[in-house]
């Protein structure tokens, strides 16, 4: 009777065996048919901050809620900043020169770019707030462009148009078309 138990015992595992092995074939169609260039991030993180320097100088700071970056299956890395993301450039001295915010960024790895989306705003230190819903960042050439409607809130006046240029501090700018200045008071804004 135990001799039996044994027999069985080992019949079992043998045939459980012989199961798993023979049924672990794969058809070559059906790997064939599995998608090759699925899109797919090589890392997520929540609450990141990047530091920029150049010669140990800190020149930009960029702190996002959530990062997911694509290093893979693509012609070119790039990163997703979004849940909010707030850029800090500095000058020389290391002293803040401007800011940026968005609801939403993407940054190109090798084309050194970044476009920023939703509700952008961008602000100097002398408190000039440019806003838009789409604004580029070119790091290589240190320069912030849109073609898309802009609104730059001065100490006196607000002016409105279309498409901008400007260096990365946003202390030189300008408008390509401007569609409306408003002269303002001092109590006005």
């Amino acid at each position: 009777m135990i001799r039996l138990k044994f027999k069985a015992k080992h019949i079992f595992i043998y045939s459980s065996l012989n199961l798993f092995a023979f049924s672990c074939t794969n058809d070559l169609k059906d790997v064939m048919s599995l998608p090759r260039n699925k899109l797919s991030p090589s890392q997520t993180a929540d609450t990141v901050s990047m530091i920029y320097t150049d010669s140990a100088q800190l020149k930009v700071v960029i702190k996002a809620n959530r990062l997911i970056q694509f290093d893979k299956n693509v012609s070119e890395p790039f990163t997703i900043l979004s849940n909010g993301v707030n850029v800090t450039f500095f000058d020389e001295e290391e002293k803040v020169s401007s800011t940026l915010k968005a609801n939403y960024a993407i940054r190109y790895e090798l084309s050194k770019r970044m476009e920023a989306r939703y509700a952008v705003e961008v602000v100097n230190n002398k408190g000039e707030k440019l806003e838009t819903e789409k604004l580029t960042w070119d790091e290589a050439n240190k320069r912030i462009y849109t073609k898309e409607f802009v609104k730059i809130t001065t100490p006196t006046q607000i002016i409105s148009g279309k498409g901008l240029e400007s260096n990365e501090d946003f202390s030189r700018y300008s408008i390509k078309t401007v569609t409306a200045t408003v002269q303002l008071q001092n109590d006005e804004l």
